[in-house]
């Protein structure tokens, strides 16, 4: 039986800095589940199955990757999952003392789940899904930082009503 880890997260919407913790989890696990929480308080932009939709697009061929979803704590799924290794990333200071305090509580929770922190590649060092939206919400360009099919939907979803009246027009 090969190490398996969970890496959970909302992923509303998976970046190109996601995709590098998967593989470089894959570096050291034998599969990575992408656990996508399905937590309607974080109002999500994207639908669970668009997200999980996302992931399964970004991260073919890959490796061994299982995609899932939980509405619950997550150390709980995790047992129920049979897995001990939880990935998280960190991008910077910022990031560590949540974790830190998210990791300490797991650990209280279940002193068998260990959590794995990894960073990501310094050229994603600085991108968060909130970012990514901000950005797009506002017209910028966010090629390279996300996968393209991400980077479409996002265009579509901040796609504003002056512009499709220009698209009209233009037709």
């Amino acid at each position: 039986m090969g190490r398996t880890a969970v890496y959970p997260g909302t992923f509303d919407p998976i970046t190109n800095g996601h995709i590098d913790l998967i593989q470089r989890g894959l570096c050291i696990f034998d599969e990575v589940i992408v656990a996508v929480s399905n937590n309607p308080d974080k109002r999500p932009l994207f639908s669970l199955e668009e997200r999980k939709g996302f992931i399964q697009e970004a991260t073919r061929g890959l490796g061994e990757i299982r995609i899932d979803s939980f509405n619950s704590l997550l150390i709980q799924y995790a047992k129920e999952i049979k897995v001990n290794v939880i990935i998280r990333g960190l991008r910077a200071v910022s990031d560590f003392e949540y974790e830190y305090q998210m990791a300490l509580m797991n650990r209280k929770l279940d002193s068998s789940i260990e959590t794995v922190f990894m960073m990501p590649s310094e050229k994603y060092s600085f991108i968060s899904s909130r970012l990514i939206k901000e950005v797009v919400s506002f017209g910028g360009c966010v090629k390279g930082m996300v996968p393209d099919i991400v980077e479409e939907a996002l265009r579509g979803k901040f796609k504003k009503p002056s512009q499709e009246r220009e698209a009209k027009a233009l037709r």
